[in-house]
């Protein structure tokens, strides 16, 4: 079986690229972040999605991305908004994130001498960050082929896959449903209640939300207000 690292951070997209990887025959290697992140909760999603997908080996990596700030994610000072829509790049975005986290699974795919890595990007129905575009990833995977030993010395090209890129929340879903993802082990929320509920309200919250309604199922996932109350609030906001 062909190897492949996984970019797994806990939340719906990633367990759904996990499970795409899996179902195409790769022997799959999981690698999480914990960056300083005010939802690192996540974490244990990740843990438990890598242990009941079958993952040969579960990663997860300490860097501080909080030493620079800049996002709601990585600085205490800045809210995590609520019931926002914006056509600008929200302030939730973590600046190089998807850079540095592919630069890891870049090196940990050289030394298993795996050529793929699998990314649960989405370019539809997300925040607007730019490093979740097409182009991004395409510039990215031509950077990887210039980089490594491996490329240069044994003739072997990297892929990156996006197998979520062009599918709109309700499509992940759906494909992750009928791949037997159990949803209620992922979290999407920004800024979730200590007890692990989520917020409902936030950007991911939000898009999470919407994919459920529009996929015509429920969102397994406890929410601080109740369920059916945040779900029925954003039905009635539906255009994020």
């Amino acid at each position: 079986m062909k190897k492949a690292v996984i970019l797994l951070s806990g939340g719906l997209d990633s367990a759904t690229a996990l499970a795409i990887a899996n179902a195409d025959g790769f022997h799959c290697f999981a690698l999480s972040f914990r960056y300083g992140q005010r939802h690192a909760m996540e974490l244990d999603c990740a843990k438990i999605i890598a242990n009941t997908q079958g993952v040969e080996e579960h990663r997860i990596i300490d860097i501080n991305l909080a030493a620079f700030g800049g996002s709601a994610l990585t600085d205490p000072h800045i809210d995590v908004p609520h019931n926002v829509s914006t056509d600008e790049i929200p302030i939730t975005y973590v600046p190089a994130r998807n850079t540095i986290f592919l630069s890891y699974a870049l090196a940990w795919a050289e030394i298993l001498h795996s050529t793929d890595i699998f990314i649960g990007v989405n370019a539809l129905d997300y925040s607007g960050y730019p490093d979740c575009r097409p182009e991004f990833i395409t510039a990215y995977e031509t950077m990887a082929n210039l980089a490594t030993k491996a490329s240069i010395t044994n003739a072997t090209k990297l892929t990156i896959h996006t197998p979520l890129i062009d599918l709109t929340k309700a499509q992940i879903i759906q494909t992750g449903l009928d791949l037997g993802v159990n949803y209620a082990d992922t979290t999407s929320c920004y800024d979730p209640a200590k007890n692990g509920e989520s917020c409902g309200t936030c950007d991911s919250c939000r898009l999470r939300l919407k994919g459920f309604i529009e996929a015509g199922t429920t969102d397994p996932r406890h929410y601080i207000q109740g369920k059916n109350h945040a779900r029925n609030a954003n039905l009635q906001n539906a255009k994020i």
